[in-house]
């Protein structure tokens, strides 16, 4: 249970397909690409404003 079989595969790539007609698949795959690396550059730079210590700013009124 939850082991793909090459008939399995074959069978989800021609209903994928059928679905979708062939021409609309490269500019699907596309789009999934695109949004995943959209995707990655966010989650590193919401990486880097986090990993950065806010840095202690000095009262100039206390000297």
């Amino acid at each position: 249970m939850g082991n793909l079989g090459a008939t399995e595969i074959i069978l989800i790539i021609l209903v994928i397909v059928l679905l979708f007609g062939g021409r609309k698949i490269p500019e699907l795959m596309k789009g999934i690409g695109q949004g995943m690396k959209e995707f990655k550059k966010a989650s590193r730079v919401e990486d880097d404003n986090t990993s950065v210590k806010p840095e202690a700013k000095e009262d100039p009124k206390k000297e």
